[in-house]
């Protein structure tokens, strides 16, 4: 066995003095203030021969051209293994927007732009011509920079130390598809009519957790593996690192601001911390057409989970609850095999068929003779299955798979994973119950963002989240990720 090395770092991501372009929504905002600092944090594993650096974003992704750019700035800076090195993103909607953040093929609204004549294009809700806003390749330069910089700080101040596993469970993230009596589903779909039949997937309440210590048992930092992503206040036009920032903090409050939390969201792309049968409004109006209620019978239920009331509940039950599992540790591991694997895979792209792409085109053609004047917010999220599946159509004429970047790793008995998708909490299930690992960490928008990947049930019910343009791959895709990612993370516990 060998000794185990641990370094940390963290390296805030808020811009100084200036604005930023708030992503996540089909509607643009304008950051006015800051609500709670967004930050990279980073740990650094080593023992024996190999290592291990995660770094955790309060992003809404984490590009494959956002990792190159950070690796690029880490090459020959103190023997650091810039191919050992994964980044990602806790999906909050309140960060920082930069060129180049999504991976996807097919999703975008370029085919309406070309079939909207000039007086008709997309007229958006906020001019970001501001010179005070850090947008494009000036917010990419300057998260590559910071993230870099919480990556070097991690693999720089290494040294012996030893881990304890432990285990959490409190009620965070629930199915946001709901399921209708005709077959069809919808992402925010209403439950109070008589149609509803049923939410489309479980959740996962169960909280993977790994504390770290220096040689004389001092904590030094806490990973948390949560399945759902931290877009409560997603929203709001203020700068925020959601429930995961409130989590830190109150974690902070009781053990010691010297200590460092990675937040990392397990398989979630189906999940969200809102109850959609207990449905509780926003206090404050949200401008979202996919969101929307008549006739909402007042519950007595969480507070509203749109909301930093609400957003501080969900921070309070998982800090109690790894607090609580902190103080059950009695068993330290300073000495442990680890082994990082680097896989290339390449994954089917989903493909839509000419019938498809004709009605895509009819639909198009249609709301471009009966628009008038520009379109807004609610047309572009109208069409944007439209222009997402006749763009796809184009981009599988001469693609038939996408390569993605996953690792595996094995510390001890532990197994990590990760995935660059919004990954259905199906999948994340499968390979958590075929896994050998005592606990397995499963790391989704991890070194890259390809978009969601849906299981086959959410393909026939359809909707957001589960079009074809909605990410690159599909459940045959899930299936070929689960069944290599079992292989690998086994394979390595029987060596």
């Amino acid at each position: 066995m060998n000794r185990i090395k641990i370094g940390w770092g963290e390296v805030s991501l808020t811009p100084k003095g200036r604005k930023v372009e708030l992503v996540g929504q089909f509607y643009e905002r304008i950051s006015d203030v800051v609500e709670t600092e967004i930050y990279a944090t980073a740990l650094a594993i080593e023992s024996g021969d190999d290592v291990a650096i995660f770094c955790s974003c309060d992003l809404v992704s984490t590009s494959t051209h956002l990792l190159e750019e950070v690796r690029n700035r880490l090459k020959g800076k103190d023997g650091f293994p810039t191919d050992k090195l994964m980044i990602s993103a806790i999906h909050t909607h309140t960060s920082v927007g930069y060129a180049g953040r999504s991976d996807s093929a097919g999703s975008g609204l370029s085919v309406l732009s070309k079939l909207m004549p000039e007086d008709k294009q997309y007229k958006p809700l906020v001019k970001s011509d501001d010179p005070n806003l850090l947008n494009g390749k000036e917010a990419l330069a300057f998260l590559a920079d910071r993230i870099a910089e919480a990556a070097l700080k991690a693999w720089n101040c290494r040294s012996d130390g030893m881990y304890a596993q432990g285990f959490a469970r409190a009620a965070v993230g629930m199915c946001r598809r709901v399921c209708y009596d005709d077959g069809s589903a919808k992402m925010w779909g209403d439950t109070n009519m008589a149609n509803f039949t049923e939410l489309e997937g479980g959740n996962d309440s169960g909280i993977e957790l790994l504390f770290t210590y220096d040689t004389s048992k001092k904590l030094t930092g806490v990973i948390a593996n949560v399945a759902c992503p931290a877009q409560v206040l997603e929203h709001r036009s203020f700068i925020s690192s959601d429930y995961m920032g409130k989590v830190k903090e109150k974690l902070r409050a009781k053990l010691g601001n010297d200590i460092y939390f990675l937040g990392l969201v397990s398989a979630a792309g189906d999940q969200c911390p809102r109850d959609m049968i207990r449905w509780v409004e926003p206090e404050t109006p949200i401008n979202d057409p996919n969101i929307e209620r008549t006739n909402v019978t007042e519950r007595v239920a969480d507070p509203s989970m749109f909301d930093i009331k609400g957003c501080d509940r969900v921070a309070r039950r998982i800090a109690d609850e790894i607090l609580y599992a902190y103080e059950d540790v009695c068993e330290y591991t300073d000495e442990a095999a680890l082994k990082h694997k680097v896989i290339k895979l390449d994954m089917p792209l989903r493909r839509v068929t000419i019938e498809e792409k004709d009605k895509a085109l009819e639909a198009i053609k249609r709301f471009v003779d009966e628009a008038e004047g520009g379109f807004d917010y609610r047309d572009n999220a109208k069409m944007h299955v439209y222009a997402g599946t006749v763009e796809r159509y184009e981009i599988q004429q001469t693609v038939d798979v996408i390569e993605i970047e996953v690792h595996v790793i094995r510390l001890g008995n532990i197994a990590f994973a990760t995935n660059p998708y919004e990954l259905f909490l199906d999948y994340g299930n499968q390979i958590r119950a075929r896994s050998k690992a005592s606990q397995t960490f499963l790391i989704q928008l991890c070194c890259g963002s390809f978009g969601y990947l849906p299981t086959e049930k959410a393909e026939k019910g359809s909707h957001y989240s589960a079009y074809v343009s909605g990410g690159t791959s599909g459940h045959i895709g899930g299936d070929l990720l689960v069944r290599k990612t079992v292989s690998e993370i086994n394979a390595m516990l029987a060596e």
